[in-house]
């Protein structure tokens, strides 16, 4: 493995300046079906390496694997036997340390967020936003979500969660959403999450307006795809300094080409959850290809799938210390993640700033 680890991604050239081309790929993503699906996190990782540095990469891990297969996943790497090539790629040595970085979306906390935005919020659908209008919307989801499960007792949270989820994808009518939240009051739940859910029970006509437009224009971006907002944060991440970047993508049958068309307009006038972060970003262009075609995406396959199964463990409370710490530098801090306990694991360290002169 060469030690030339500063090779990055090529940067194109344009009237403007320089354009940074990054490669991501997601793991975990199965469209708009976010509760009862194969997984519980979703995960998208974009590298800013050379085609060089990064088939190099993928070089040294089989041969450190040693495995006949043709392609190589993220399974391999979370397999108990090769630990040291997956503490090897997360760790300081690695090329992709200090020029990747890993969105996280807990997919229930994702649907509550979009459950409090659409309905009780009331607003006009974002994608390019994670979750939230404004720090009210927020405080609701929070405890919606820390307190949902505990009020109506698993089996209730998750059937109201699937009947949301089925709401939004239209595959249920708005008649049941709403029996649902009316059965939920009728328990008797405490006084937060009540107010929560008679703000929902008013949402009707919202409900069915919204509905309306989104059956009237299938082909809209999707409103519960956590892919998309992952996009928006990525190219935002990696504007910082005021970059255009470009992305090289795997192929994905949500990013067809006038959704790709609506992301580049989302990044340049963004939600204002998006500029809680940093400013916003300009995306050039998003190119769709085969994984197996360019090094960097197949490297951006391994960092989103190993980072789903750390955090998906650490989410239900079987985590390890060790494989945690060091991801917990990739993570995006605009996250969706609801879970106090794991979050304080996986997201960014605290910023210590040293006392100042006679502090």
């Amino acid at each position: 493995m060469t030690d030339n680890h500063q090779v990055l991604s090529r940067a194109e050239s344009s009237p403007a300046g320089p354009i940074l081309e990054i490669a991501c790929d997601e793991s975990g993503s199965e469209g708009e079906k976010l509760i009862g699906g194969n997984t519980d996190v979703f995960a998208h990782a974009g590298i800013r390496l050379s085609a060089e540095v990064a088939a190099e990469c993928i070089q040294e891990i089989r041969g450190r694997i040693r495995s006949p297969a043709t392609e190589y996943k993220a399974n391999h790497l979370l397999r108990e036997k090769h630990r040291p090539v997956l503490k090897w790629l997360l760790g300081p040595s690695s090329p992709i340390h200090g020029n990747a970085h890993v969105y996280l979306a807990d997919k229930a906390f994702f649907a509550v967020g979009r459950v409090i935005d659409l309905l009780v919020g009331e607003i006009s659908y974002t994608a390019g936003a994670g979750s939230y209008q404004d720090q009210r919307s927020k405080d609701m989801a929070v405890t919606l979500y820390r307190e949902g499960q505990r009020a109506f007792g698993r089996d209730r949270w998750n059937a109201f969660l699937e009947s949301f989820n089925d709401l939004m994808r239209a595959r249920i009518p708005v008649d049941s959403f709403f029996h649902m939240v009316d059965a939920l009051r009728l328990t008797g739940t405490p006084g937060e999450v009540d107010e929560i859910l008679r703000l929902l029970g008013r949402a009707r006509p919202h409900a069915d307006s919204f509905l309306a437009r989104l059956l009237e224009n299938p082909k809209t971006i999707p409103v519960l795809d956590p892919l998309i907002p992952a996009i928006v944060q990525a190219v935002v991440h990696w504007s910082e300094g005021g970059t255009p970047v470009s992305i090289v993508h795997d192929e994905h049958y949500a990013l067809t080409q006038e959704r790709v068309a609506r992301l580049k307009e989302m990044v340049e006038t963004p939600h204002p959850t998006v500029l809680r972060y940093s400013p916003r970003g300009r995306l050039t262009s998003l190119r769709l290809v085969d994984s197996r075609s360019d090094p960097r995406v197949q490297v951006a396959d391994f960092l989103a799938g190993v980072a789903r199964k750390i955090a998906s463990d650490e989410l239900n409370a079987r985590g390890d210390a060790e494989l945690v710490a060091l991801l917990r530098p990739y993570v995006d801090a605009s996250s969706i993640w609801g879970d106090d306990r794991s979050w304080s694991l996986l997201g960014p360290a605290p910023v210590t700033r040293s006392p100042g002169p006679g502090a």
